[in-house]
């Protein structure tokens, strides 16, 4: 369907529509409202009463969310079907109702489904097309529940750690979050935007904008973001999301400098739909139209709230548990404060996705999308995506991969915790109810052991995430071994729940590695986290650290064959790992974050010192750049320069390096950041074998925003480019 031919068809169903069928469209409820029980409800009954209330008397156009734990792909067949009956059979327009659900890293509410790494560990495969198969995989899972709308990817640029929703994003820089996740976006929505097609979803970038640096660390608290700054670093993955076409948004539920974003005009009108062009469906996140009464305290009754968020470019209100937004809107409507024009322009581009969608042509969950559930090619993908995001840390007298056929102790709260190892909206929206995950035992420990063919495997917990438990008991089982290997960080967390009050790792994990130590024997440290939670006391006393992130469904087999050499590391901080607590500075910093005045007339570069730092990652083989070289000494006008550099892997194993470009500023009107990542690829090399890898710089790669704090410029002067050690240096003139 062109878009004309959808515009034509929004525009005569609107004609048949009254204001209450229009205001029900902009509703969008949580699953529990419908439900035999509500929140009590277990099994996803649906009750009949509840559910006519909803679609005839209140017109809801929208539903979204599982309850307490995920659905089989027969369940949702099941309460899908019931709701779209209703909704296509009873209701004036018939029109269908649009679902909506969260798969974050894989179809969180179905069961069975396939968990990709989560996005953190995306962004440290620094692998494009990793990412777009994830998210095609997802469309096509979510497609087979019966689902047709997914809230993601995330496009928050992650430069907060102590953000319990870091783990969510690609990382701290602006240039990579962009490239992941608008493969992402083509991996559900495909490159023709042909959303009719049952291995297709529409997707949802979030949250616009500025969520992921609110000063205290804590969730939906506010953030104080200069507006260069929020054009620079938060504004482009939306820019860039809207241009490869994603079909929806959804605001960032705080607020920046004193304005929540749910009812800036500016941000959601003037900003997304007049300069980013963006034609598609605004949708709030969860409750907050209310909460700029609640909450926020800017508007002085619930109505006003509705009404300010409408006015400023909210189309769907997540309600989500009873139907004021309806009624209130219906009032605004009718005394005017809300223009019948702009309830045209909201329910307009609602229905044209319902369009696209094809839910006008078959609402139903589809036998033929079905099919494309649960395929054997989609662990491999996963387990592929798990072993690239792993990291390795440290090596010290490789003392990594290890042996096999050796004694080894597993131990730390992560050995045995498959909730750690998939994290936050996995079967559940915290992900740590085990019981629900298809496989219950696929553990670190369990991998470890059956890839340690001919020796002997030992366990013991050692400690909890947050307290102490058996570390005698795993002390003295150290003393007996050849290697240990302890699995810390963090248990599953989403969201508030998430929020923690400091960035070191629990003390009761730091005591646990500390009196292994005492044991004699060689540490290895797997981290299993979200966040880079502060190792500095510990990290000395290890041979060995590799960063498993949440690494999904496939990351204890991941770990196990990194950890004996079957894989080669290919991994790269997506962040700057922090050294302390109070020392948060991004790779991308300016200058005077580094230069430090050690004494009157004495000056330092002390100023990033993290504990690794943004795009560090070892191999187990050696690889060596060479020959940078700049096509030509100057960049001129919109013309564009090559940058060529030959990799070789100079060791004795296969491996993959992420190569990757940076520039540096000498001279700006505003002052530069000390390098910023303008491209990468992924390479893999066989023992011996040289590549030359090439890039091309345009002006746009080294812009900033200017004085005006709108406008990107790259000014003349001179630029380094920087790859694997290796400077060069040109001039862009105009």
């Amino acid at each position: 369907m062109t878009d004309a031919e959808v515009d034509a068809k929004v525009r005569e169903l609107l004609g048949k529509m009254s204001i209450e069928e229009k205001v029900g469209q902009m509703t969008q409820i949580n699953l529990n409202v419908v439900l035999k029980g509500g929140y009590n409800n277990m099994d996803g009954t649906i009750d009949p009463e509840a559910l006519r209330k909803a679609l005839v008397d209140y017109k809801v156009g929208s539903l979204l969310n599982a309850i307490n734990h995920a659905y089989s792909v027969e369940k949702w067949h099941q309460i899908i079907t019931a709701i779209q009956d209703v909704a296509t059979k009873q209701t004036p327009n018939k029109i269908p109702v649009l679902y909506g659900i969260d798969a974050i890293h894989g179809v969180t509410f179905t069961s069975n489904s396939t968990l990709f790494p989560q996005n953190i560990g995306i962004g440290a495969t620094r692998n494009v097309e990793l990412s777009r198969l994830a998210g095609e995989i997802t469309a096509k899972e979510t497609r087979a529940s019966g689902i047709r709308w997914n809230f993601a990817p995330v496009l928050d640029v992650g430069r907060q750690p102590l953000w319990p929703r870091f783990p969510e994003t690609y990382g701290e820089d602006v240039y990579l979050v962009t490239q992941l996740g608008v493969a992402s976006i083509i991996g559900m929505e495909g490159t023709d935007k042909n959303l009719n097609r049952v291995d297709r979803v529409a997707s949802c970038m979030k949250h616009y904008i500025g969520y992921s640096l609110p000063l205290s660390g804590k969730d939906r608290t506010p953030s104080y973001i200069p507006e260069r700054v929020l054009r620079e670093y938060f504004l482009p993955p939306f820019t860039a999301a809207v241009k490869a076409g994603s079909s929806t948004i959804m605001i960032n539920s705080s607020e920046i400098n004193g304005v929540p974003v749910h009812a800036s005009k500016y941000l959601l009108t003037d900003v997304l739909r007049g300069e980013l062009g963006f034609k598609g469906l605004a949708v709030s996140d969860w409750e907050d139209v209310i909460r700029l009464h609640t909450k926020h305290k800017i508007a002085q009754t619930p109505k006003e709230a509705v009404k300010l968020a409408v006015n400023a470019g909210i189309d769907m209100s997540m309600v989500p548990h009873d139907y004021s937004f309806f009624e209130y809107l219906v009032e605004l409507v009718k005394e005017g404060a809300v223009s019948q024009a702009r309830i045209d322009e909201a329910v307009g581009r609602i229905l044209a996705l319902k369009f696209r969608t094809g839910l006008f042509i078959n609402a139903y969950p589809e036998k033929d999308a079905t099919k494309n559930f649960g395929l054997a090619e989609y662990k491999t993908a996963a387990l592929e995506a798990a072993r690239e995001s792993i990291t390795l840390l440290k090596n010290n007298d490789n003392i990594l991969p290890l042996a096999k056929g050796k004694k080894v102790l597993v131990t730390g709260p992560a050995a045995k915790s498959i909730t750690a190892l998939n994290g936050s909206w996995s079967y559940t929206w915290q992900g740590n109810e085990a019981k629900y995950y298809p496989d219950t035992t696929a553990y670190i420990f369990n991998a470890i052991k059956a890839k340690n063919t001919g020796g002997t495997t030992l366990y013991a917990k050692g400690s909890e995430f947050d307290k102490e438990a058996d570390a005698k008991k795993a002390v003295e089982l150290a003393k007996s071994v050849d290697y240990v290997v302890v699995c810390i960080g963090e248990d599953a967390y989403a969201e508030s729940p998430g929020v923690i009050d400091e960035l070191d790792l629990p003390e009761a994990q730091q005591k646990l590695v500390a009196s292994l130590y005492e044991a004699g024997k060689p540490v290895v440290i797997v981290l299993v986290e979200g966040r880079p939670r502060i190792i500095r006391k510990i990290e000395g006393g290890a041979k060995g650290i590799i960063n498993a992130y949440i690494p999904g469904s496939q990351g204890h087999n991941a770990i196990a064959e990194v950890l004996f050499g079957d894989v080669n590391p290919s991994g790269k901080l997506p962040f700057s790992y922090p050294r302390f607590s109070g020392d948060i500075i991004p790779y991308d910093h300016k200058y005077s974050d580094r230069v430090t005045e050690l004494a009157p007339g004495q000056m330092g570069e002390n100023g990033y010192k993290p504990q690794w730092p943004f795009g560090y990652g070892l191999s187990y083989t050696k690889f060596e750049y060479s020959n940078l070289k700049v096509s030509s000494p100057t960049l001129k006008g919109n013309g564009s320069i090559k940058v060529t550099v030959d990799v070789k892997n100079a060791g004795s194993k296969a491996g993959k390096e992420a190569v990757e470009l940076y520039t540096r500023d000498h001279f700006a009107s505003i002052t530069p950041s000390w390098e910023r990542l303008r491209k990468f690829k992924k390479i893999s090399l066989a023992p011996g074998q040289t590549q030359t890898v090439e890039f091309e710089l345009n002006k746009s790669d080294l812009a900033f925003v200017g004085m005006d704090d709108k406008t990107f410029i790259t000014e003349p002067g001179a630029f380094d480019v920087i790859i694997g050690g290796q400077k060069a240096s040109f001039n862009y003139e105009d």
